[in-house]
C-alpha cells in the first residue's frame, strides 16, 4: 500500500510539473466563432456539406458578423489509419482531402476547424489520438487545420491515465507544430475543468452535450456544474445557464468555459427563447458556434446570429462574464445578472430573464448592481438591445414591464459622450 501511495504522489507530481509549464496555445483573447457539423449532421456529412456551409457562411453575412470557423465533427476520418500510421479522411465523403477543403476554405477568409479524441478510439470508433499526438497535430497542422476539437470519448486503456495528461500531451503536440491552431477541449465538464484546462487550451467543455430544447433535459441530467454525475448528454439551455451561476467567474481571456453549440435555427425554439439562449451564450462568454443547417435556416433565426450588438458582448475587451444575483432574482422565476463590459464606452451588460410561465415585471434595484454603483444614472444610456431602443430610469432602479415567459431582456449600460 505504502508503495501504491508513492507511486500515486510521484505520478501527481509528475502531471502538476508539467501544467506548470504551461504551453502557449493559440490566440483567444476572444472566444471562437463559427459553425459545427454535429447538431444537425453528426457523422452523415461530406465534402459537400462544408464547401456549401462555407460559401453560405459567406453569402448570409455571418462570416463579415465574425464565424470565421468551419469545424468537422466526428465521421471525417477512414476507419483506419493509412500505413505510415496517419489519420486520414473517408475518401468516399471526402475524395478530394482535408488539404483542399482547408484551401476551400481559406480562399472565403474563413478557418478549418477538425475533430479527434484522447483516447485510443473516438466515440464513433474512428482512430483516436492517443499515442499519435504528434503524428496528428503534424498532419493536421500540414493540411492547414486552424482548429481541434478533442474530444474524451473511447479512452478505454488510455483511460488509465488521467485526462489531464492526455490533453496536455496533445496541446505540447500542436505548439510544436508552429501553426496556430485554436485547442478546444470536449470532456464534458468532467473533473471539474474549469479549475484546470485553461493551463493548456484554448476553451474547454463545462457540461455534457446540449439538447435542441429550451427548458427540458433528459433523464440522468446534472443541474449544477458540481454534481459528480456530470450527465453526457440531454442538457436544455436553461439547465446549461443554472450551471454558469457556479463557475461564470472563471471566464478569462486565454480559455473559455464552452456552453456547447447554438441550437437557433433547429426549428425547436420560440423567437425569445433563442434571443435568451443567444444572449447568455454571448454575455457569459462561451464560444458561439452555431450547430444548425445554415443553407435552410429561417430569417428570423439568422437575424438573431447576425445581432451585431449582442456579438459585440461576447467580443467585449474586458473578456468577464456576468455573474447571476441572487438577492434580485426569484428561484423559479426571474434570474438577474450583470458584469463589466469595456469596449468603447460600454460599462455594464445586465440580462434580466423571465423563466417562469407568465409574463411579469422585473425591477432592478440600480444600487445592487455592482458595475453601476459608481455611476448615477444620469451618467449613462440604456439600451435595450433586442427591443432597439433606449430606457429611461425611474429614479434609482429599472422597471421592465411585460417580460414574457422565456424572454431576456438585455441591456447595455454606456457612459453619455
Amino acid at each position: 500500500m505504502q508503495l501504491i501511495a508513492l507511486c500515486l504522489i510521484i505520478d501527481s507530481l509528475c502531471v502538476a510539473s508539467r501544467l506548470a509549464a504551461k504551453p502557449q496555445m493559440a490566440s483567444a483573447n476572444t472566444e471562437a466563432i463559427g459553425w459545427n457539423s454535429w447538431n444537425t449532421f453528426k457523422t452523415n456529412f461530406n465534402q459537400s456539406t462544408i464547401e456549401d456551409t462555407a460559401s453560405t457562411l459567406v453569402s448570409t453575412g455571418l462570416a463579415r458578423a465574425g464565424y470565421k470557423y468551419v469545424v468537422l465533427d466526428e465521421g471525417w476520418q477512414a476507419l483506419t489509419r493509412d500505413s505510415h500510421g496517419r489519420q486520414q479522411p473517408n475518401a468516399t465523403k471526402f475524395p478530394s482531402g482535408i488539404s483542399y477543403l482547408a484551401e476551400y476554405v481559406h480562399r472565403l477568409g474563413l478557418k478549418l476547424g477538425i475533430y479527434s479524441d484522447a483516447g485510443i478510439y473516438d466515440c464513433g470508433f474512428y482512430p483516436g489520438s492517443y499515442g499519435f499526438e504528434e503524428v496528428d497535430a503534424d498532419t493536421y497542422a500540414n493540411w492547414g487545420v486552424d482548429y481541434l476539437k478533442y474530444d474524451n470519448c473511447g479512452g478505454f486503456y488510455a483511460n488509465t491515465v488521467s485526462p489531464q495528461e492526455r490533453f496536455l500531451t496533445m496541446s505540447y503536440a500542436l505548439k510544436n507544430t508552429g501553426r496556430d491552431i485554436f485547442y478546444s477541449l470536449c470532456q464534458w465538464g468532467n473533473q471539474f475543468p474549469w479549475f484546470w484546462a485553461d493551463q493548456f487550451s484554448d476553451s474547454y467543455r463545462m457540461s455534457g452535450d446540449i439538447k435542441s430544447s429550451f427548458n427540458s433535459d433528459s433523464s440522468g441530467v446534472c443541474k449544477t456544474a458540481y454534481c459528480l454525475n456530470t450527465g453526457y448528454a440531454g442538457v436544455s439551455v436553461l439547465t446549461m445557464i443554472r450551471k454558469m451561476r457556479e463557475i461564470s467567474a472563471f471566464q478569462a481571456p486565454g480559455s473559455w468555459a464552452d456552453m456547447d453549440m447554438l441550437e437557433i435555427g433547429t426549428g425547436t425554439m420560440t423567437e425569445f427563447e433563442e434571443q435568451t439562449h443567444f444572449s447568455f451564450w454571448a454575455a457569459l462568454k462561451s464560444p458561439l458556434i452555431i450547430g444548425a443547417d445554415i443553407t435552410k435556416i429561417s430569417s428570423t433565426s439568422l437575424a438573431i446570429l447576425l445581432n451585431k450588438e449582442v456579438i459585440a458582448i461576447s467580443q467585449d475587451d474586458a473578456g468577464i462574464a456576468p455573474a447571476f444575483l441572487p438577492n434580485i432574482s426569484v428561484e423559479g422565476s426571474v434570474q438577474v445578472w450583470a458584469g463589466p463590459l469595456s469596449s468603447q464606452n460600454s460599462k455594464c451588460v445586465i440580462l434580466a430573464l423571465n423563466y417562469g410561465n407568465n409574463s411579469t415585471e422585473i425591477t432592478i434595484p440600480w444600487g445592487q448592481i455592482p458595475t453601476l454603483q459608481n455611476f448615477k444614472s444620469a451618467q449613462l444610456k440604456i439600451r435595450d438591445v433586442w427591443a432597439e431602443q433606449n430606457l429611461k430610469t425611474t429614479g434609482m432602479e429599472i422597471k421592465l414591464l411585460n417580460v414574457s415567459s422565456h424572454q431576456t431582456k438585455l441591456l447595455v449600460f454606456s457612459k453619455k459622450r
